[in-house]
């Protein structure tokens, strides 16, 4: 980052990047929670929930190399281990045991319920003080609600599949 981008920055900036790691952690584990849940899904509407769980993935990626940018930018070091990602997640990984697509869609809508509060968290935490960080946040909070409601509309067609059969 050049000089000006770090003097604009108005936050704790080492405080930023414990954050913006904590965030890239979730992103890794949301993008291998859908992922392998695409993989594992099974019953009604399987092949539409695996669809919007790919998409998800993907976009979950994106995420994290928004994140990475953004921490390389401020002169701070990425996670680099993956095992950090459990120390540093603050939404945690719901690994799939039953692969009934019921079941991964509640597991998910929970992991973007949270997504949505992380990233509210860190929008609140730079809205004066880091515009550049901000627009990220409040760009992936977007992202993150409309999964939400992604999943939560998969999950009222499935249970109005159900309940016609």
């Amino acid at each position: 980052m050049g000089t000006k981008g770090r003097e604009i920055v108005g936050v704790d900036v080492k405080k930023l990047i414990g954050m913006l790691n904590s965030a890239l952690s979730d992103e890794w584990l949301a993008y291998y929670q859908y992922w392998i849940g695409a993989k594992v899904a099974q019953g009604p509407m399987k092949d539409g929930v695996v669809s919007e769980l790919e998409q998800h993935a993907t976009e979950e990626l994106g995420h994290a190399l928004l994140l990475v940018e953004r921490i390389l930018q401020l002169g701070g070091k990425p996670v680099l281990e993956p095992k950090e990602w459990y120390d540093l997640t603050g939404c945690g990984y719901d690994a799939p045991k039953n692969f009934d697509v019921r079941k991964l869609l509640v597991q998910n809508i929970k992991g973007e319920q949270c997504a949505i509060m992380s990233y509210k968290k860190l929008s609140d935490f730079v809205k004066d003080g880091d515009p550049v960080t901000y627009n990220m946040a409040v760009q992936i909070m977007t992202d993150e609600i409309e999964h939400e409601e992604d999943l939560q509309a998969l999950q009222e067609d499935l249970k109005m599949m159900l309940k016609r059969s």
